[in-house]
């Protein structure tokens, strides 16, 4: 602008040429690329700067306070230009592409496990909490997972290096005219399009999503918040153009940073009061999440800031462990519930409560550490997962089963409530034995085996009895009541169905050791019944060998 008045010029001359340039523009100075669009405006604001340093009109007079004026003016300028500028770059085709595809439920749900696992997929109508998402860690968008994983965010260039330029621009023109501080001011509602993208998929649109939906959709944002600052902050910092706003990047990462991740904490804590064991895995997928990216989020603040992210952090964390705490008891209040009202227990089978509390642990173990760290600090019994495994399934233990007929014996009543127990904690053990270690396993082999054992002394003891006749029977009498009290125990079990194989051993192995071997003592004893015999002592061992094959054994006859 110096070609029509030059810096020789009258002061008020030059000012009413700057003022009129500032004030009458129509358009910016760069846009929001970076490039300078109009160096004529830029030269009006340096224009003033010069005269403020310059000092040419007496303190009170009118043109003093236009070039007051015209300085405000000039200086929110460059808060416009510093507002409109688009520092970080989110118009990355693969960028918008991962977080567009996130924002869709089916690649939520796949993303979520890949992130936060649970194992297997079968369900049950008893509660979410074992039920399986949409998706499984197998069918995660193989594109998507590198991207969850934080491998692709270091291969992209988050930071527009234009714009750092016009940030020194800015910044030495502002720290001239002395309004540092009305600029780091402006840092607080400065636009990140980043991290605002990441947390678009849980922002927007919350009343039209169910709540698994949002506590999934915030963990994944989350999760890709704390791994993008990563980036940022090192793309920010190891930019090679130094310049006037280096004095100022910390507080403007500092600002950036923390509204957004106070954003995050409010939204979480909006869940903390959540109770209900049917948001269990959700609310702990929350907790995991949180409490892995704190760590990292707590590097980007320093001083009061970073006591005021840690404080809340560390606040929400204990809201939602008292949470999950609340919702470990929901479920065990769940599970005895069912047992208290279920009036009765007719089969041998696996009972479908069994079948939940096991699927319930099934998908809580692969969050057992961060499980076991809440429940231990709750000072509750329950202070780990083997214990809530030992609680939610102990409790159909004491369930009485009652007989298939009303005119059942005992021994047919205490053989099959014993083969029920056998089969159910059978059932736990060996869907648990890889999830808790090796000191829960122990316990439970030991109810199993206790079962075993009073089955066959329940069912089986009678029958060994009539091999001791009280006074002086005939033999072959005596063995034609075993063999009769056999049948009949036999009959009895002839039906039942024990599934797994080694348990389905074990019953056999017990019944025979304890039947046939008696059989055998006592047929040696007498010699001459070999003839009179219904059974051989090997022909019993293959009868018994039949057992616990349910209706397939009727089938195979």
């Amino acid at each position: 602008m110096g070609a029509a008045v030059g810096k020789a010029a009258p002061a008020k001359a030059r000012l009413d040429i700057a003022e009129n340039t500032i004030f009458q523009r129509n358009r910016g100075i760069w846009d929001a690329a970076a490039a300078c669009t109009n160096e004529r405006l830029l030269d009006a604001v340096d224009e003033i700067l010069d005269l403020a340093e310059a000092q040419p009109f007496p303190a009170a007079s009118a043109a003093a306070a236009r070039l007051d004026s015209a300085l405000r003016a000039a200086m929110s300028l460059m808060m416009d230009e510093f507002m409109c500028l688009r520092v970080w770059n989110a118009s990355s085709h693969d960028l918008r592409l991962a977080v567009d595809r996130l924002a869709v439920g089916a690649s939520a749900n796949a993303l979520w496990q890949h992130t936060f696992p649970s194992t297997g997929d079968r369900s049950s109508s008893a509660s979410t909490v074992g039920r399986a998402s949409a998706g499984s860690p197998s069918s995660a968008p193989g594109d998507l997972v590198g991207f969850l994983d934080g491998e692709f965010l270091d291969e992209l260039q988050l930071l527009c290096p234009a714009s750092l330029l016009v940030l020194h621009e800015i910044a030495h023109r502002v720290i001239r005219a002395g309004y540092t501080k009305e600029l780091v001011q402006k840092f607080t509602n400065s636009p990140c399009d980043v991290l605002d993208r990441f947390l678009s998929i849980f922002q927007g649109e919350c009343s039209r999503r169910t709540t698994v939906d949002l506590i999934k959709r915030w963990s994944l944002a989350t999760h890709l918040v704390g791994k993008a600052l990563v980036v940022m902050q090192r793309q920010l910092y190891t930019h090679n153009s130094p310049g006037a706003f280096d004095a100022l990047k910390d507080e403007y990462f500092l600002a950036i940073t923390k509204n957004r991740i106070l954003n995050l904490l409010k939204f979480a804590d909006d869940f903390t009061s959540i109770t209900s064991h049917e948001k269990l895995i959700y609310i702990l997928g929350m907790y995991q999440a949180l409490s892995e990216a704190a760590p990292g989020l707590l590097l980007m603040f320093t001083g009061p800031h970073k006591e005021l992210v840690a404080e809340r952090s560390e606040e929400i964390l204990a809201k939602l462990a008292m949470s999950i705490r609340s919702m470990v008891a929901s479920l065990i209040a769940k599970v005895r519930d069912g047992v208290s009202n279920t009036k009765n227990i007719v089969g041998v089978g696996v009972h479908p409560l069994t079948k939940y509390a096991v699927l319930c642990i099934e998908r809580l173990a692969p969050h057992r550490d961060t499980l076991d760290l809440i429940l231990a600090s709750g000072g509750d019994d329950v202070a780990s997962l083997s214990d809530l495994a030992s609680r939610v399934v102990g409790s159909l233990e004491e369930k009485p089963v009652l007989p298939c007929d009303d005119d059942a014996t005992a021994a047919a009543t205490g053989s099959r409530h014993h083969l029920f127990h056998a089969n159910n904690a059978n059932f736990v053990l060996q869907s648990c034995k890889p999830l808790l270690g090796d000191e829960w396993p122990a316990a439970r082999e030991s109810v199993v085996e206790r079962h075993v054992a009073g089955y066959a002394e329940a069912c089986w003891a009678p029958v060994v009895a009539c091999l001791e006749p009280a006074g002086r029977k005939p033999a072959a009498k005596v063995v034609a009541k075993f063999s009769a009290a056999f049948d009949r125990a036999y009959e009895s079990q002839a039906r039942c169905e024990v599934r797994d194989p080694a348990l389905r051993d074990a019953l056999r192995r017990a019944v025979s050791d304890k039947v046939v071997t008696a059989y055998g003592v006592y047929l040696k004893t007498h010699p001459k019944l070999e003839k009179k015999l219904r059974y051989t002592a090997g022909e019993l061992g293959e009868r018994l060998s039949e057992l616990f094959e349910g209706e397939a054994a009727e089938h195979n006859k």
